[in-house]
Order: C-alpha cells, then structure tokens, then sequence
C-alpha cells in the first residue's frame, strides 16, 4: 500500500478516538443534533477503521508466514502450511486495500438523489429526432433493469417518429451517480429510414443528466424571480389535455433558465414539476461553473459534463459503441440499445474513482 494511504488511514485511526471521547461527554449527549452529527460520523470512520485494523493484522500474518516458510526449509509440512497462509493472507490483503481506497474517495453527496435527463436532437435533422427516441427507449429499458421509475415531464414529437427533446424524471436509489457521466454529445453513425440508396449518415444528440435537488434547495429560489405562463398544451393525451390552459412554463428571470411541463392532467401539477426541473438546472449551471473552475486546475476527462463535447458514437454498421473520454469500445451495440448500459457506468464510475484517487495521491504532495 503507498505511503499516503496510510497516513490517510492513520488519521482515520486517531478519530475514531476522538469521535470515542466525544460521544462518551455529558454535553454532546444532551444536544441531540450534535450528538447525531457526530454518530454519523462514527459510523463512517469506524467502517474504515476497521478495515484498516484488519489489514495491518493481517499484514503481520504474512510477514509471519514469510518468516516461517524461510525457516521451514527442512520440513515440507511446515513450508505448506506457511504457503497456504501466504496466499490467504496476500488475496485478503488486496481486497482489503481495494475496499480502503473507495472508502477514501470523496463523495458526491448528489449521487445518490433522483435525477432528470434531458435529449435533445442535434445535427441530422429527421434521423437526429429518430436517435434520440432511441436513445431515451435504452435508458428507459436501463432503469427497468435497475428497478428505477420513469416518467416523462416534457417532450416535443418530431413528424416521422422519435423526439425533438423529451425530459424525463428517474427515481430510484442512487440514479444520479449511476447517469451523471451520460452527459454530452452522442453521435449515431447508420442507414437512416429516409435514406434510400444506403448510404451511412451521421447524426448527433445531446444528453443532460441533472441531479433533482431537494425541497430545501428548491425553497431557496426566489418567487419574485419567476415569471410562470400557461398555455395550452399539445401532443398525445386525450381530450382533456387539449382543453385547458394546463400547460406551465417557468422562466427563471436573473438567468434566463426555462423549464416547461405539460405532461401533467392539472396546472397545479405540471407547475410543482416545471419549478423542480428548473431548480436542477439551476443547480446544475452551479454545479458547470464550479467543475469549470476544478477542471482549470487538474485536467479530467469525465467532470463537467459538457453537453458541447462528443463523448460517444453508436456505429451500427460495425456493432459497436466507443466512449471517447475513457477509450472503450464494446462491439454489442445492439444489446446496448435494448438498456444493457452496466458495462459502460461501470467503466466510467473505475474511472472516475481512479481520477480522484490520483488527486488524492497528489494532494498528499506524493
């Protein structure tokens, strides 16, 4: 294990004790929200604390076992018996230190919160509008597999099909972190249906993933900086939705932000979703600036999610799918498309957690 992971376990090692001291005190018991705080905290810590006992316990069996299978030369048994400790002890150790470093990676505290994607048809015109209805049927069949709720908020149809731009709402345990890196441009290389001599068009989409905030954060925006219309809906949903001024667009007045919803069967409704999709993208432009200002510092790969970069291309002639920032290139576009995505978040997550542990390393100024 490197140096700065251990002095970043030590220092884990010395709270514990005293987070210990502190909760044992008469005063922090009475103050109940400190005396949460502070627990919390202890169950954090000691998690890792604990590993990071167990690791240095099982560091000593192995240099013990060392020591024995050198002095065991003579005595076959004994030299066994060392070797197979050897070996238990080197596959505990690496799990160990694999489970430590992901405990001492920052957390993004909106990772675990509902999220809502925003597709959009780019350059491609037809086609464009066609793949962007594709592309929101494999996240949607993802989330089924995932076990996440979708619903649609907002979409506007194209004419043969597919979406000019939909926003839908995901809910489940931990969608942001599992999206977040769905960010950016996605290009499609295929025949389109219009095409009829067979030639392959490209086509390119843009995805936005924001992180739904909660109510604390949503009272914060100021009333007299919306200005909120109604008008009267259009699109799929029966006669009622065409006969009432049900439709809500919030527009966010210091930015220009917009947010519109008419998915909804009443104004109150549509309106309550409208101000939670402009409260993430509000938090979202945050968000941009600060991953902005990071990104002068440390160049990242994956980060702020730039909706102007091209971060994959769906090549359906060839069966494959390549994500730019990290180099993968899978050759199953097609069980992708039908929301089979775990190898791609999973790939990017490996990546990111890669990235910070590097700034961690460079932070100890190793």
């Amino acid at each position: 294990m490197k140096p700065f992971l251990r002095q970043q376990l030590a220092r884990y090692a010395d709270r514990l004790g005293e987070l210990e001291f502190l909760l044992s005190r008469e005063d922090i018991m009475k103050d109940m929200k400190q005396f949460l705080v502070l627990s919390r905290e202890h169950t954090e810590v000691a998690a890792v604390a604990t590993r990071w006992s167990r690791y240095r316990l099982r560091e000593a069996d192995l240099a013990a076992a060392h020591d024995l299978l050198a002095s065991a030369a003579d005595d076959a048994e004994m030299a066994t018996m060392a070797q197979d400790e050897i070996e238990s002890a080197s596959a505990e150790l690496a799990q160990l230190e694999s489970e430590l470093q992901r405990m001492l990676l920052p957390k993004d505290p909106d990772d675990a919160r509902n999220a809502f994607m925003e597709i959009r048809a780019g350059t491609g015109g037809d086609e464009s509008a066609l793949f962007a209805g594709d592309l929101l049927r494999m996240y949607t069949r993802y989330c089924e597999r995932r076990g996440w709720k979708t619903e649609i908020i907002s979409e506007s149809a194209s004419e043969l099909g597919g979406y000019k731009e939909v926003v839908i709402r995901i809910e489940g345990d931990n969608v942001y972190g599992a999206l977040k890196f769905e960010s950016g441009g996605h290009r499609v290389q295929r025949v389109p249906v219009t095409e009829t001599q067979g030639r392959i068009h490209t086509s390119a989409c843009t995805v936005a993933v924001l992180a739904e905030p909660d109510e604390a954060v949503a009272i914060q925006i100021n009333p007299a900086d919306l200005r909120i219309d109604t008008y009267r809906a259009s699109g799929a949903g029966g006669q009622h939705i065409n006969k009432t001024d049900s439709a809500v667009r919030i527009t966010h007045i210091p930015t220009g932000i917009v947010a519109e919803c008419q998915d909804g069967r009443s104004q109150h409704s549509n309106k309550a979703q409208a101000l939670k999709v402009l409260t993430a993208r509000i938090h979202e432009k945050d968000r941009s600036e600060r991953a902005a200002k990071d990104a002068a510092e440390r160049k990242s790969l994956i980060g702020s999610g730039d909706r102007s970069d091209r971060i994959r291309t769906y090549n359906f002639p060839q069966g494959r799918l390549t994500d730019h920032r990290i180099n993968l290139t899978l050759y199953k576009l097609l069980y992708i498309m039908e929301g089979d995505l775990d190898d791609v978040v999973q790939a990017l997550q490996a990546y990111e957690a890669a990235q910070q542990l590097a700034a961690l390393e460079l932070g100890a100024g190793v």
